[in-house]
C-alpha cells in the first residue's frame, strides 16, 4: 500500500505539471524581436534563376542588416541557388511563399570548419545555415530550405527498391566491398571506413581532413550558443546529416515548421536539441530518416566535460510519420536531460514512439521526464522503449539481418554510467506495435522511478523487462497475439501493475531472474489466463504477490 501511495502522490504532482505544461508552460522562453526595416536580397544583386549562386548576395544582406541594428532580410518568391549562409544578431531570414532556398551540390562551396557531430568536437563542412553566438536570430516563412543532401548521403542497398537502386548506382559514385552501400565519393567511401574520422586530435593534419572531406557531411541548420533563436512556419528538408541542430542554445522556439527527409536517410534526423535551455517546440511535423524530435546533450567524457543538459523544454501537438523514434532522448546525453513535457503528440508510422536510449560509457542523468497524451498508430517496432544497452543499429532489423544479444555483465559503477530515473508517463494510446514496452537496464544501474497510468496498447507482444526497478504500471490495457507471456520480468525489483486488462493469455505474468523480487500484481483478473504466473530460471515463489 505504501508504494500505491507514493504512485498516487507522483502522478499527482506529474498531472499538475502536465496541465502547466499544456496550458501556460512551466519556464520562460523569451521570444526574438527585430525591427520591421525589411532587406531584400534582391536589391544586394541575387537572382532568382536556380544558376546563379547567390551566396555573397544572401550574406550581404544578412551582414547589412544586422550592422543596421537588425530587421528582416527577405528571400521572396523564386529559386535562390546559394553556398553557405551565415544569420547574424538581431536578422530575421524570411522567406516568402515559393521561395525555395537551395544549396548548392558543389562540396568546394563548403570550407572544411571546427564544428561538433554526435557530442564530439569534430572538422566538419560548413553548415548550409548557421549561427554563433547570436542573440536574437529567425528562420521564418512560407517557403523551402532544401540542402542537397541526396549528393552527400551513403545509401544502403536494403532501403531502396532494385529499381531505384540500379537508377543511383547508374547515376556514378561507387560501391562499397560487399555492393551493399552506395557512396557518392572516393572521399566519402574513405572516411566510412575509418572511426570517428573528423575528430578534432593532434596527430591529424589539415590534408587528412581534406581527404575524408566529402565523409564529413554538414548538418543543414547549426546555431551554437545563440540566444532568443526562432524557427517558424518553413520546410526544411533533404539535409545531408541532421536538418535542425540547436547547439547549447538558451530561449528556442520551434514552431509549425516541417523537417523532411528521404526514409532511407541516415542520420537523416529532424531536430536535434542539444544542450539547450528553455525549448519550445509546437505544432510541427517530422517525416524523416532518423530520430524526429531528439534530446542531446554530448558525448561520454566529452558531453560530462562540457556538463550543459537539455532542460526545460516543452514539446507539443507535433506529429511524426516516419523516423526511428518519435520523441527521443539518447544516445549522446552524458550532459543530462532534465524537466521535459511531452504533450499531445502523434507518432504514425514510426519505428519507435517513446524512445529512451543510453550505453555504458555515456554517463549523465536523464530525470523529471513527463509525458502525457501520446497517440500513436503502425509502430513497426516497440511503442515506448527504455533501453541503456544502444548499440547505433536501425530500431528495426533490416530483412535478413542477425543480431546477438548484447553480453550481460555487472560492471562498476563510474562517471560513464548513464542513469535513467523519474518518468511520468500517462495516456498512452497506440494502436499496432511488434512490442508495447521494452525496458532493459544495466545491471549495476537499473531503470528506476517510471511511472505509467492509463496506456492501451495493441501489438504484437506484451511487455518485456529486464533489471528495472521501482516501476509502477496502472491502468493499462495490452491486447496483444502473443500470449505466452503477456508481461515478462527478468531480474527486476519493486515492479507494481495494477489494473491490467488483456484479451487472454497462455501465461500472464512470467518472472525470471533470482534478482527479481518485490513485484505485485493488483486489480487484475488473473484467471483469465491459463496460468496467472510462471517462475523459472531462478526466480523465487516470494518474489510475486497477487492482490485482488
Amino acid at each position: 500500500m505504501k508504494r500505491r501511495s507514493i504512485f498516487l502522490f507522483s502522478l499527482s504532482l506529474a498531472s499538475g505539471l502536465l496541465l502547466q505544461a499544456q496550458t501556460k508552460l512551466p519556464f520562460t522562453v523569451k521570444q526574438p524581436v527585430f525591427k520591421k526595416d525589411s532587406f531584400y536580397i534582391t536589391k544586394f544583386g541575387a537572382k532568382s534563376d536556380g544558376l546563379t549562386l547567390n551566396t555573397a548576395s544572401i550574406n550581404a544582406a544578412i551582414n547589412t542588416c544586422s550592422q543596421k541594428g537588425g530587421g528582416v532580410v527577405v528571400i521572396p518568391a523564386g529559386f535562390w541557388l546559394t553556398g553557405p549562409v551565415v544569420l547574424k544578431s538581431n536578422v530575421n531570414l524570411h522567406l516568402k511563399k515559393n521561395a525555395l532556398l537551395q544549396f548548392t551540390k558543389d562540396f568546394n562551396q563548403y570550407p572544411l570548419v571546427k564544428g561538433n557531430w554526435e557530442g564530439l568536437a569534430q572538422m566538419r563542412n560548413q553548415s548550409p545555415l548557421s549561427a554563433e553566438n547570436a542573440t536574437n536570430v529567425a528562420v521564418t516563412g512560407d517557403g523551402i530550405v532544401d540542402g542537397n543532401g541526396d549528393a552527400w548521403r551513403m545509401v544502403k542497398r536494403d532501403k531502396l527498391t532494385e529499381t531505384q537502386w540500379k537508377k543511383l548506382v547508374t547515376s556514378g559514385g561507387l560501391l562499397s566491398d560487399d555492393k551493399k552501400t552506395w557512396y557518392p565519393s572516393e572521399q566519402s567511401k574513405k572516411g566510412a571506413s575509418m572511426k570517428n574520422p573528423g575528430e578534432i586530435t593532434p596527430d591529424k593534419s589539415p590534408e587528412f581532413y581534406q581527404s575524408v572531406k566529402d565523409f564529413l557531411r554538414p548538418n543543414l541548420l547549426v546555431f551554437t550558443a545563440c540566444k532568443n533563436v526562432l524557427l517558424e512556419g518553413v520546410t526544411f528538408q533533404n539535409s545531408p546529416a541532421w536538418c535542425l541542430h540547436p547547439l547549447m542554445c538558451e530561449n528556442l522556439t520551434v514552431r509549425d515548421v516541417y523537417a523532411k527527409n528521404p526514409w532511407y536517410a541516415q542520420n537523416g534526423d529532424g531536430i536535434d536539441v542539444e544542450s539547450c535551455k528553455n525549448v519550445l517546440i509546437e505544432g510541427s511535423t517530422f517525416d524523416v530518416g532518423d530520430d524526429g524530435i531528439c534530446i542531446k546533450s554530448g558525448r561520454d567524457e566529452a558531453g560530462r566535460k562540457r556538463g550543459m543538459p537539455t532542460e526545460n523544454l516543452v514539446a507539443r501537438n507535433n506529429t511524426v510519420y516516419h523516423a526511428h523514434g518519435g520523441f527521443v532522448i539518447g544516445s549522446e546525453m552524458s550532459g543530462g536531460a532534465r524537466n521535459l513535457y511531452v504533450d499531445n503528440n502523434t507518432f504514425i508510422g514510426t519505428d519507435i514512439g517513446l524512445r529512451f536510449k543510453t550505453t555504458r560509457g555515456r554517463g549523465g542523468v536523464v530525470e523529471n521526464i513527463y509525458v502525457s497524451n501520446i497517440y500513436m498508430k503502425d509502430i513497426a517496432g516497440e511503442a515506448i522503449l527504455f533501453d541503456m544497452y544502444y548499440a547505433a543499429q536501425d530500431p528495426v532489423p533490416l530483412a535478413g539481418e542477425k543480431r546477438e544479444p548484447p553480453k550481460v555483465e555487472t560492471l562498476p559503477v563510474t562517471d560513464g554510467t548513464p542513469q535513467f530515473k523519474n518518468f511520468y508517463i500517462k495516456n498512452v494510446v497506440c494502436n499496432g506495435a511488434e512490442k508495447a514496452i521494452f525496458v532493459r537496464g544495466l545491471p549495476e544501474m537499473n531503470i528506476k522511478n517510471i511511472f505509467l497510468d492509463n496506456v492501451t496498447i495493441q501489438a504484437n507482444k506484451g511487455l518485456d523487462m529486464t533489471e528495472g526497478s521501482n516501476i509502477v504500471m496502472n491502468d493499462m490495457q495490452l491486447i496483444t497475439k502473443d500470449v505466452n507471456p503477456v508481461l515478462n520480468i527478468h531480474n527486476s525489483q519493486n515492479i507494481t501493475f495494477n489494473k491490467v486488462t488483456y484479451d487472454s493469455a497462455d501465461v500472464l505474468l512470467n518472472v525470471t531472474g533470482e534478482k527479481s523480487t518485490g513485484i505485485t500484481i493488483a486489480g487484475t483478473d488473473t484467471g483469465k489466463a491459463k496460468k496467472g504466473v510462471e517462475l523459472s530460471y531462478g526466480a523465487r515463489e516470494s518474489a510475486v504477490k497477487v492482490r485482488k
